[in-house]
């Protein structure tokens, strides 16, 4: 997850479509969350990665909206591919990783 979300980082800001970063997030409480992608130093999207855990974790509602990030994933590996548009939502939802990757650069 972490290699593809750098490509599609870098790959966006080649393009010049924005100055795209990736991040790590975690607080004092030790919430975390596994990757936040900034769009020019904006919250763009928050993903968890998980295997197979479809219950979506508490951390990724409280980042979004903590941060107000527009779109929040967990990406879970085990689930098969489905031809959906994962960025038409703005709640946090569980995606199949397949799904969400085929969506990035």
């Amino acid at each position: 997850m972490a290699v593809h979300l750098l490509k599609a980082v870098e790959g966006w800001t080649d393009l010049g479509l924005g100055a795209f970063s990736l991040f790590y997030l975690r607080d004092k409480q030790k919430r975390e969350v596994d990757f936040l992608v900034t769009r020019d130093d904006e919250p763009w999207f928050l993903v968890e990665a998980k295997l197979s855990e479809t219950r979506i974790a508490p951390s990724l509602h409280h980042f979004q909206k903590q941060i107000g990030a527009a779109h929040a994933f967990q990406a879970v590996h085990a689930l098969p591919y489905v031809d959906a548009d994962c960025f038409s939502r703005k709640t946090p939802c569980v995606v199949p990783a397949t799904t969400f990757l085929s969506q990035l650069l």
